[in-house]
């Protein structure tokens, strides 16, 4: 692989993971977010290390397809507990 290439799947990967890190605040907000967030250190330290690992097309496009799916499913609740914040501006 070249290092041009190398650097395009880091990038990649670093902004997938950096996606998932940016909802902490939010997932602490939900009703079993708490248990997602013992796998952000999880996540926190593989982007520490993420220059270290060597990385194919078809990792990349897994953990792009993952996170995705991830960012799907968390739709529904964040939307939700959006909602509900707004009523309760609205009532106050």
């Amino acid at each position: 692989m070249s290092d041009s290439s190398s650097v395009k799947h880091l990038v990649r990967i670093t902004n997938c993971l950096q996606t998932i890190l940016d909802l902490e605040s939010q997932l602490e907000q939900l009703e079993n977010g708490h248990s997602l967030l013992d796998e952000f250190a999880v996540l926190k330290s593989f982007l520490e290390k993420i220059d270290e690992v060597e990385l194919s097309e078809s990792d990349v496009e897994r953990i792009e397809t993952a996170t995705s799916n991830f960012l799907r499913e968390l739709q529904g609740p964040l939307s939700r507990r959006k909602s509900r914040a707004l009523a309760e501006r609205r009532l106050q």
